[in-house]
């Protein structure tokens, strides 16, 4: 599983702003980035190479953070290659509470989902997708 940091902002002019700020004077380096809205607030989610320090160091600014373990799959960059990975999930019977991608420099994509319950991360390796571990999408915490 991968953790990726979770950080809920009011809607007001500024917030994201400020919370990576935060992150930048902790000399916390986000990988990636991807905003959900509501009427009320934002739900940013991140990947930072050290997400438990992030956590803290939000917290500490009077952000609300946490952890959220989501599957990162690796996939060609290509059309067809996230329906596939989905086409799977649902034969599988998987439910997939939410999921965004990006791509990488070496002509990669990476599929990220949150799937409700336990062992999808194995049911999918076994069926030969790449998922990933989290020093491939980000540098661990230190110990």
């Amino acid at each position: 599983m991968i953790s990726q940091l979770t950080v809920f902002l009011a809607n007001e002019k500024g917030r994201l702003a400020a919370a990576c700020r935060t992150l930048a004077d902790a000399d916390i380096n986000m990988k990636a980035l991807f905003i959900a809205d509501t009427a009320d607030f934002g739900i940013v989610r991140i990947f930072c190479d050290t997400p438990k320090r992030a956590v803290e160091v939000l917290g500490q600014a009077g952000f609300r953070a946490s952890l959220t373990p989501v599957i990162a799959v690796s996939v060609e960059d290509a059309p067809g290659t996230l329906a596939d990975l989905l086409g799977f999930c649902q034969g599988a019977s998987m439910n997939i509470e939410y999921g965004y991608c990006f791509c990488t420099a070496d002509g990669k994509a990476v599929d990220v989902l949150k799937i409700e319950g336990d062992g999808a991360e194995a049911v999918l390796a076994e069926a030969g997708f790449a998922v990933l571990a989290p020093e491939e999408v980000y540098c661990v915490d230190p110990a």
